[in-house]
């Protein structure tokens, strides 16, 4: 990546909004691992434009998903319908991003997007031009990525 973002800058902004937001506590998958996330999983992304330009995606687990939703909206779990757990999970990429993007040259967000994924998705950690922290919870598995597209000179 061409700015400084690393694997602590996502384990901190992950930290910042799953531990002080929902009290919720994450432990970092190590490195070397392959992480995996079931058919199911919901998929939620932004995207920067500007001076740097770019994605921040998160991947989670559905009863994650679902128990981050339930959390969020102060209900019971059972009572989580499809459609809040999509509202609510933008919500989550919103804040995510939101605290990365304080470490980035300006750059304007978009509206957060997400989807339920039908696919399953195992990831090594990083690849060319993008950096991915995997994170466990009894809920389930989440992936945060960052990728950096072609960079406004």
């Amino acid at each position: 990546m061409q700015f400084h973002l690393d694997e602590e800058s996502l384990v901190r902004a992950n930290a910042q909004f799953w531990e002080q937001m929902l009290g919720m506590q994450m432990e970092t998958v190590p490195f070397a691992e392959e992480f995996c996330v079931n058919p199911g999983h919901v998929v939620v992304s932004v995207n920067l434009k500007g001076e740097w330009n770019g994605r921040i995606e998160v991947r989670m687990a559905k009863e994650l998903a679902q128990a981050t939703t339930a959390a969020m909206l102060l209900q019971p779990v059972e009572t989580v319908v499809e459609a809040d757990t999509l509202d609510a999970t933008r919500e989550v990429v919103n804040m995510i991003a939101g605290i990365l993007k304080t470490s980035l040259p300006p750059s304007s967000m978009t509206v957060p997007e997400s989807e339920i994924s039908d696919e399953q998705l195992c990831s090594r950690m990083h690849g060319e031009n993008t950096l991915t922290v995997a994170f466990r919870h009894e809920f389930g598995g989440l992936l945060v990525r960052v990728r950096e597209e072609n960079t406004a000179q």
